[in-house]
């Protein structure tokens, strides 16, 4: 008779065949933290650490089918979102999730590049707003995101604040806003949570360039602790220091001639049982 499940976390996201970030980081951010992983692919990238070459879409059912296939087989304890290309997406995604209202949802909300330049159309991103924010536990925007999300200007940890503020109000039960790109020798971050609670976090900047898939990982830590039975706030937290280590440990490795990934095993976990109820 089987008596145990393993916490299992789905991922809905993009290719990266240099292993760094998209699906590939967020299956050893799942497994790394003692879970089971399930993923969605949703984009087929061609990229490497110097950078992406082309992107090959997936067609929209096909997205549907494995959503509906893989959570109608494995239940998820967590579901998190990558970068969401198209309106088409958005509706397929929004969708197929409505059926899992109870299951906590971290998106992370990818629309700007790091040139600066949006990667998603104006009428793909209100299609984000209006229909994936309300169904996100957690959204995890970096400052360029947060810019267009809010429509303000951040260059201060007060602007933070401010821009946070707003995005709360679009619908998100939650907002994780990283601080990476404030010129500052520490990193800030700010949760903004549903009671009105804002609570800061600072964490210190490493000499490196071996940051690829950053992002990718702390939302699917998020993702992974949530799975585990954390509260969200305490998943926020552990989500972040495992970035933080996960940094700290790959800073000095060379893997690739461009941005080199995380070291996503620096203390992997074993795989973790959850006794069956009933």
């Amino acid at each position: 008779m089987k008596s145990y499940s393993y916490p299992s976390v789905l991922t809905i996201a993009g290719f990266d065949g240099s292993g760094g970030a998209g699906i590939q980081a967020d299956i050893k951010t799942f497994s790394a933290l003692g879970c089971y992983a399930t993923s969605v692919l949703t984009a087929l990238p061609v990229q490497n650490t110097t950078g992406v070459k082309s992107i090959y879409p997936i067609p929209a059912e096909a997205v549907a089918e494995q959503i509906r296939t893989v959570l109608e087989d494995i239940p998820a304890g967590a579901i998190k979102i990558g970068m969401v290309h198209s309106s088409e997406l958005v509706d397929i995604i929004a969708h197929e999730l409505s059926s899992y209202k109870s299951t906590p949802i971290v998106f992370d909300p990818v629309m700007v590049a790091s040139s600066g330049h949006k990667l998603i159309k104006d009428e793909t991103i209100q299609s984000i707003v209006s229909k994936l924010f309300p169904l996100s536990t957690i959204i995890t925007p970096n400052l360029d995101e947060a810019s267009v999300l809010s429509g303000k200007t951040i260059s201060s940890v007060d602007d933070m604040y401010s821009a946070g503020e707003a995005i709360m109000k679009l619908g998100p039960g939650s907002v994780l806003l990283k601080g990476g790109h404030l010129k500052s020798d520490k990193l800030t971050s700010l949760y903004f949570t549903p009671d009105g609670t804002i609570v800061e976090y600072h964490f210190d900047r490493y000499d490196t360039n071996n940051t690829h898939g950053s992002g990718c990982t702390l939302s699917s830590a998020i993702a992974a602790y949530i799975a585990r039975g954390y509260s969200n706030r305490d998943a926020v937290a552990a989500g972040q220091d495992y970035v933080q280590q996960a940094i700290l440990h790959g800073s000095d490795v060379l893997t690739g001639k461009g941005n080199g990934p995380l070291n996503h095993f620096f203390n992997p976990h074993k795989m973790i049982k959850h006794a069956l109820v009933g």
